[in-house]
Parts: structure tokens; C-alpha cells; sequence
């Protein structure tokens, strides 16, 4: 693999037989990691309605068809992305030497411009030398089989890729996680673990292709566990983003008002313990999503062409 600081890997250079192959070692990292995220998550979800799931987490593998498609789909997004990081990267220089830092709950300065954002965070304080922007990001997509209409999936690939470019340029620490439900009856729930702050990767980006449209979707779970990742990172500000095109429903009997109530009160549980949930609705059931999520963290994506951009947009207002 060959990258050049402007490309970062938007064009991948590889060879057409087959991938460089990973290590002995690096195998057993792999593994090893892969085991820890399938205890922990099991932990999570022991206290929960989730405890008799049988779940695994998956760390998902890449190959030349993933870099490909990486190279594609990004083409018409990394201008975008690079521009933004580096408006983020100014602003965020710029309130370093001010000594201000914007967007907070409390503060010494009361930002007038900041009440369109009605999001409560109309002030200023000083900033500490040591007191850099704190921020953490976590990205769920619903890999439900729904996800393959109307190009669904395509935009969800694009708006993660973004994402993920966005984050590494402004050195944000981010989870991207895919889910789905009931592939089998020894395997109730399946997370997959594209991108994690833990063991980072700069394949993660191809691992990212391999988002598909599978099976059914039990969103609290998925939640609950991508939620107590966020809870226990030392980040000051913690984003939790949901990309969805419908509501959950699994088996057996998790649907309706009662995955909704699960969901809901999992929502509940983490914002009180700094989690910040936003819901992107780019499917049929948006009134739904929007219901259960509260319209104060609903997200309307009506243009796919413009999520990426719009999804980028939304967490530099975090930083």
C-alpha cells in the first residue's frame, strides 16, 4: 500500500493478485482483540433484556473488491471531508490562541449567534493551556435486510467514509460498528466492528465496504453496547450516531412497543451518563424513528446525496 500525505489512500495502489498477507502476529492481535470485544459486550448486556442473546461480534476482514469499491465511493467525498477538517482545524487553532472555547452549557461569555443552534450551549470559558477540544464518536449502522433499497446502503457506506476521514484528520477517537439480528439461531445478534479507537488501523476504511444489508435489527442492544464504549472514554463531549432506516424488530417477540420501550430506556440510561444520541432517518419509517429517538436528536436525512457532508458538519459542531 503507497499514500502520499494529500491522497491519504483515495486512490489505493495494490497489487492485482492477492493482499499483502497479515503476520503470524498480527493474527493473534487480531484475535485477541476480537475475543476482548465479545466479553465485553457480553458484560454489557448481562444486567439487560438482552442477557439470553446469544451474540457475537465480529472483526471483519478486507480484500482488493473493498478497496476498490473504497476508492470509488470516496472520489466525490474526500474534497469535501478535507475541506471541513481543515475549516475545523483552523477554527479550533484559532480558539486555542483566543483562550475562548465555544459551545458550552456554562461559561464567563454569553454567545448570542450560538441560540440558533437551541442546543443550550451559549457560552464561552477560558481555556486552560492543557484543555484541548475533547470529543469522542461512535457511529452505528443498521445492517437490516431493508438497508439494500433505495440506496440505502450506498449512502450509509459514503456517509461512514466520511466520517471516518474526517475523524482521523482532526485526530478524533471514533467506533464505527454495524449491526444486525437472527443471521442464525446460535447467533441471535452479530455487531461488526469496522473501525475501533482501541486497535486502529488504517485499513479500517476498507473494512468499512464490507457493511451489508443482512437480516433483522435489535437496536438496543447494538445501542447499549456501542453506548458504554462511549461512557467509559476519558472524552469530555460524547457522540453517539445512529444510522437507521427503520424500526427494530427481531426475534423473538423484540418489536413494537416493547423494543421501543428498551430502546428508549437505554437512551435514558446513557444521556445520564454523558451520552449524546442522534438518530439519522434515511428510510420509510422517519415519523417512527423520530418518535422513539424524541425530535430533539433526529436527524431528517431526505437528500443521500448530501449526507455525508451534512453527518460531518453536525459532529464539528461537537468539538
Amino acid at each position: 500500500m503507497e499514500k502520499s500525505d494529500d491522497e491519504q489512500q483515495v486512490t489505493p495502489k495494490y497489487h492485482q493478485s492477492n493482499p499483502e498477507p497479515i503476520g503470524d502476529e498480527e493474527k493473534q492481535k487480531e484475535r485477541d482483540f476480537r475475543k476482548k470485544l465479545n466479553q465485553t459486550a457480553r458484560e454489557t448486556v448481562s444486567d439487560s433484556i438482552h442477557q439470553r442473546v446469544k451474540l457475537i461480534v465480529h472483526r471483519p476482514d478486507y480484500d482488493q473488491e473493498n478497496w476498490q469499491e473504497y476508492a470509488t465511493l470516496s472520489q466525490g467525498i474526500m474534497p469535501i471531508v478535507k475541506e471541513l477538517a481543515r475549516r475545523t482545524q483552523l477554527f479550533l487553532e484559532h480558539e486555542i490562541r483566543s483562550e475562548l472555547a465555544r459551545n458550552h452549557y456554562y461559561g464567563s461569555k454569553f454567545l448570542a449567534d450560538s441560540i440558533a443552534y437551541k442546543d443550550y450551549r451559549f457560552f464561552a470559558k477560558k481555556r486552560p493551556p492543557s484543555d484541548s477540544p475533547s470529543l469522542a464518536v461512535g457511529v452505528r449502522i443498521d445492517e437490516s435486510a431493508s438497508m439494500s433499497a433505495m440506496g440505502r446502503l450506498e449512502a450509509a457506506k459514503r456517509a461512514v467514509i466520511a466520517v471516518y476521514e474526517f475523524c482521523q484528520r482532526c485526530q478524533i477517537p471514533v467506533l464505527i460498528y454495524g449491526d444486525t439480528a437472527d443471521v442464525s439461531r446460535m447467533e441471535q445478534m452479530s455487531i461488526y466492528a469496522y473501525a475501533d479507537w482501541e486497535r486502529t488501523d488504517s485499513s479500517d476504511r476498507y473494512r468499512l465496504m464490507g457493511i451489508r444489508a443482512r437480516s433483522n435489527n435489535r437496536d438496543g442492544m447494538a445501542l447499549r453496547i456501542m453506548a458504554q464504549r462511549l461512557a467509559e472514554a476519558p472524552q469530555q463531549t460524547k457522540l453517539l450516531i445512529s444510522i437507521s432506516d427503520g424500526q427494530p424488530k427481531a426475534m423473538d417477540d423484540y418489536t413494537d412497543r416493547y423494543a421501543v420501550q428498551d430502546m428508549q430506556q437505554t437512551i435514558e440510561q446513557y444521556e445520564r451518563k454523558g451520552i449524546t444520541f442522534l438518530a439519522a432517518a434515511i428510510g420509510q419509517d422517519k415519523e417512527k424513528i423520530a418518535e422513539i429517538y424524541g425530535k430533539e436528536r433526529f436527524l431528517d436525512i431526505t437528500d443521500l446525496q448530501e449526507f455525508p457532508s451534512r453527518l460531518v458538519r453536525i459532529i464539528a459542531r461537537y468539538l
